[in-house]
């Protein structure tokens, strides 16, 4: 990343959202304009307020493994719970479990890809270099 990236510092330039609020609301880590996505979990391709490249963050798949892990270790817990509880059959869980797991991973997914980019774009995340 390069100091013209960077959060302006006094001078009454604009301030960079949190990264929470950036991934929450689909806003720019930049400027906070809500220029993230294209399309549900598809980034665009600049933002459209401050010109700020989002294709040269690398948010790749990394958010579907902790949001299936996560939502998969809450799910498994809830439908222990209602059949010990409740006792339904096999095809009521398939019923429950199954759009309810997709449905979660799926909203969250937008939400974790944003703040994913947030970070990067906090942190300054990029490939890794070699001092020489």
């Amino acid at each position: 990343m390069t100091d013209t990236d960077s959060d302006s510092s006094g001078g009454g330039g604009p301030v960079s959202p949190p990264p929470i609020l950036s991934g929450t609301k689909g806003a720019c880590p930049r400027c906070g304009a809500p220029t993230l996505f294209r399309s549900f979990t598809g980034f665009a391709e600049r933002c459209s307020a401050c010109a700020l490249d989002f294709t040269r963050f690398n948010v790749g798949d990394g958010p579907v493994v902790f949001l299936t892990l996560g939502i998969g270790a809450l799910v498994t817990a809830l439908a222990l719970w209602v059949e010990f509880t409740f006792q339904p059959g096999l095809l009521i869980h398939a019923l429950l479990w199954v759009p309810i797991t997709t449905v979660l991973v799926v909203l969250s997914l937008r939400v974790s890809k944003g703040l994913l980019l947030a970070l990067e774009y906090r942190n300054r995340a990029g490939e890794g270099r070699v001092r020489e």
